[in-house]
């Protein structure tokens, strides 16, 4: 997979010129020994869905022997093929100077690699034009009064509760039950609606896989602009006050995207304010949405490095957390930290002469929490991609809000050090020496002071543990939780790994509440481990009620995606793409709806519902928005945004 090293050449087959074909050989046979290498090892088999992030693993198979390889100086290195589009990528290997290459990859396999590779989705570029869509709002207004009734953001706020206030929310235990479809909108080419809708102003600003942003009239649906951005976007949009040289201002919506870009547009018109590359290796990434604050963008930065780092053609493993804020005015860095303090370093080279590199790993998967009064911003961290994995690793980090600094971390699971396929017949020299459970803290911190004064930073574990530990003393535990129930350890025991640390457990880590919780005034909520919802007192743990929610014997809908609450009410998604609203006083079903299928969209784009696994709905001013689709590993694509209000 060797096209032309510069940009704005045309991919074409050079006969004439034998270095590109001998380059193109031992790509071959660098490939074929891959090729066997998965054949062997059921675990290396490449992922089932198309998408912008699954290829990365297909790249780090039978690509990474030559692309990022000293020896081999002609072929781009993967920055280089950062930079290119899908379809010169996917030009290269089909009737280009790798053709010869891409003959041994299924087509699926062409496709997932450019992709990949380019953030973006082969023929999106003109398809998702909202210029070319039959719905074009009639004008252009300015924005409505902004911060009255919004969801503005991943969590609603800065300390991330999920939570909607009655009167912003215009919904009640009572109306939700009336809830009907008022419109839907599909996105062009896509296969996840992964990002989170953000309503401000009376307009819904939402991001896409295909790189295209949104600006829609919340009540009709029709569309007044759309932005094309360098990769796919699968957070949420944060709208907040920027300020020209000159002094005016206006409105911007802040996200990033998966290059590891983050920027600023005009709520308004769309237009750029400007753009940061936040970070550089290739492998990293902006996966959760940056908090606004104060006029700084605080950006998270997650990798998608572990995938296949275990294949020993991949340099194992240089990308790393970490959390940057950006002045929201111009975009430029103030200051960074890294997830892990030591930057990574060589350390030795496997029996394929491919060097190896420590430390790495401890992403980044949310949102930053904002905890104003004690001057800290909070992010749950990620396993590590090496071996032994630090203490900052599946931890809750706590950073000085002016200049970064760490002031202290809360590890929960210790020694994950993880890389996927390392088990069993699929371990390699790249693995570590000791293979976690990949456990991780994916779901953003929410802080909260209780009434008797104690502020609790609540999260929640992919293994299915909640806590609640200390915001003044440093993290120190207050109490923790096994949704399932299968423990419950007091204050005290915050610390190393689970005790039923088996082979089950391990399984439920990816049924537990993965993404988001949501709390109001007196307890949280999460997804509970074999498809159930539980609502935990804030005080103390203790568990009010869990309502199991799978519509199937066999239990195999999970529940990971975020909570969303309003008084009396919560909202919860499964992976089988059904849409709930429950009873916050006793967990029981008032509204159920299931987004798992076609739709007639308002802008005649075909669009279909499917698994709804990552964010959560938003609701704002009676009506109830959320994307269906997820296509990203195993689960079920999608690509449509669905609005419903309350119709007697």
């Amino acid at each position: 997979m060797v096209p032309p090293i510069k940009r704005g050449l045309h991919v074409r087959n050079r006969t004439s010129d034998k270095k590109p074909r001998v380059l193109a050989l031992l790509c071959v046979i660098a490939l074929s020994a891959r090729a066997a290498f998965a054949a062997d090892d059921p675990a290396g088999a490449a992922p089932e869905r198309r998408g912008t992030e699954l290829g990365f693993a297909v790249f780090q198979q039978h690509c990474v022997a030559c692309h990022g390889n000293a020896a081999y100086e002609r072929a781009p290195t993967p920055a280089t093929l950062r930079a290119m589009s899908p379809e010169r990528i996917y030009t290269a290997l089909t009737t280009g100077i790798m053709k010869s290459v891409g003959d041994t990859l299924s087509d699926e396999d062409r496709r997932r690699v450019s992709e990949s590779l380019a953030g973006q989705l082969l023929g999106s570029e003109q398809a998702g034009d909202a210029n070319k869509m039959p719905n074009r709002c009639p004008g252009n207004p300015p924005l409505r009064e902004v911060g009255k009734a919004d969801w503005n953001g991943w969590g609603n706020g800065t300390e991330n509760h999920r939570f909607q206030s009655a009167a912003a929310a215009g919904l009640t235990a009572t109306s939700v039950v009336h809830l009907k479809l008022k419109w839907a909108f599909g996105y062009p080419g896509g296969t996840s609606a992964y990002g989170q809708p953000t309503v401000v102003g009376g307009r819904v600003f939402v991001g896409t896989d295909t790189g295209y942003i949104y600006s829609l009239d919340a009540s009709s649906g029709c569309v007044y602009w759309s932005y094309r951005t360098e990769a796919g976007v699968r957070n949420a949009m944060t709208v907040g006050p920027t300020r020209t040289a000159a002094g005016r201002v206006r409105y911007a919506a802040f996200f990033g995207d998966l290059k590891a870009n983050t920027y600023a547009i005009d709520a308004h018109d769309g237009v750029e304010l400007w753009k940061t590359h936040v970070e550089e290796n290739f492998a990293t990434r902006v996966t959760a949405a940056p908090a606004l604050y104060d006029g700084r963008l605080y950006v998270p930065i997650s990798a998608w490095e572990g995938f296949q780092a275990r294949v020993p053609d991949y340099p194992c493993c240089t990308a790393v957390g970490s959390v940057s804020a950006l002045d929201a005015n111009t975009g430029k860095l103030i200051w960074k930290s890294y997830t892990i303090t030591e930057r990574p370093h060589p350390t030795h080279k496997n029996l394929r002469g491919v060097q190896q590199w420590a430390p790495a790993g401890v992403p980044v998967w949310n949102t930053p929490t904002i905890d104003t009064k004690r001057h800290a911003v909070y992010v749950g961290t990620g396993d590590a991609s090496t071996y032994p994995a630090p203490a900052t690793s599946d931890a809750i980090l706590a950073l000085d809000l002016a200049t970064g600094k760490p002031l202290w971390s809360h590890q929960v699971y210790a020694g994950d050090s993880f890389i996927v396929g390392c088990e069993g017949a699929g371990r390699t020299e790249n693995c570590p020496q000791v293979v976690g459970p990949d456990w991780d803290i994916p779901m953003s911190p929410m802080i909260k002071t209780l009434a008797t004064g104690k502020t609790l930073i609540v999260f929640a574990t992919k293994a299915g543990d909640v806590l609640a530990i200390d915001a003044d003393g440093r993290g120190e535990p207050v109490w923790r939780v096994d949704v399932e129930r299968k423990a419950v350890a007091s204050a005290g025991g915050g610390g190393g790994g689970r005790s039923d640390a088996g082979g089950a457990s391990i399984v439920s880590a990816y049924r537990g509440p993965i993404w988001g919780g949501a709390l109001d005034g007196e307890y949280a909520y999460v997804g509970c481990g074999g498809g159930a919802i539980a609502a935990l007192r804030l005080t103390d743990g203790q568990r009010k009620w869990c309502t199991p929610l799978n519509a199937t014997p066999d239990n195999k809908v999970a529940y990971s995606a975020a909570v969303t609450v309003i008084p009396g009410v919560l909202f919860v998604a499964g992976s089988d793409g059904r849409l709930w609203a429950l009873s916050s006083d006793d967990g029981h079903a008032l509204w159920n709806f299931a987004t798992a299928r076609p739709f007639d969209t308002v802008n005649s784009v075909p669009a279909r519902g499917g698994s709804i696994v990552s964010a959560g709905a938003t609701v704002v001013g009676g009506m109830l928005f959320v994307g269906s689709g997820y296509g990203v590993v195993s689960e079920t694509p999608g690509n449509v945004l669905l609005a419903f209000s309350v119709q007697q």
